[in-house]
């Protein structure tokens, strides 16, 4: 697949990028994302909730009344989770959510969402570039030359640029992420893809059989 190469003011270059079909054209395994996916976001989660049991809530022991002749329900100490204040029945405990996923499968994903997101022409190639200073206006300017200021946009460039990271990181949908970074969610969650030029031979690298 071969795509026109623009600068950040969304001009065409007169040069041309050739996306490999090994990376940008394979039949997508939907199962494979799927799997990333939750991976990704369970590895997210914290998972440092918690609440307190009968044995955990501060009260006394003391059986609050006898066990028979009352006519109720028998009853042991004010802990009781039946009471108001009492402790809570099967109540969430601090847990582990993440999970592993061979390195096959996870490279599997990655190169499904990237062929969907050729297919859906959801791919802009850039020559490489730089901010000499971190100014929100001038990434903005450049989302603008593409029309996706309002969409949800991946730039993936070779390097760290911690002048690019800063001035992006004030705008909601667009993330800067570096080409041996990429995950599938982010790819998939994005709108578009920006692919700095210098990021493709990373890409197909980091996704060349072994």
């Amino acid at each position: 697949m071969e795509l026109e190469v623009y600068n950040i003011s969304g001009q065409k270059t007169s040069k041309k990028a050739e996306l490999s079909d090994a990376v940008f054209g394979i039949e997508p395994n939907d199962h494979a994302i799927y799997l990333a996916v939750r991976q990704y976001m369970a590895n997210q989660r914290q998972g440092t909730h918690s609440s307190k049991e009968r044995s955990m809530v501060m009260g006394s022991t003391r059986k609050i009344k006898r066990q028979k002749g009352t006519g109720t329900a028998r009853f042991g100490d004010i802990k009781n989770p039946l009471f108001r204040g009492g402790g809570r029945i099967f109540g969430p405990r601090p847990r582990d959510y993440s999970f592993k996923l061979n390195k096959k499968l996870r490279k599997l994903a990655r190169l499904s969402a990237l062929s969907y997101k050729a297919k859906e022409n959801g791919i802009i190639i850039l020559e490489d570039f730089s901010f000499d200073t971190p100014k929100t206006k001038t990434f903005a300017d450049m989302l603008k030359s593409f029309e996706l200021q309002d969409k949800k946009v991946l730039v993936i460039v070779n390097d760290n640029d911690n002048n690019l990271y800063l001035s992006s990181r004030n705008l909601q949908k667009a993330k800067v992420i570096r080409a041996d970074s990429i995950n599938t969610y982010d790819i998939l969650n994005a709108n578009s893809l920006l692919i700095a030029e210098g990021s493709l031979g990373v890409i197909e690298k980091m996704h060349a059989e072994n």
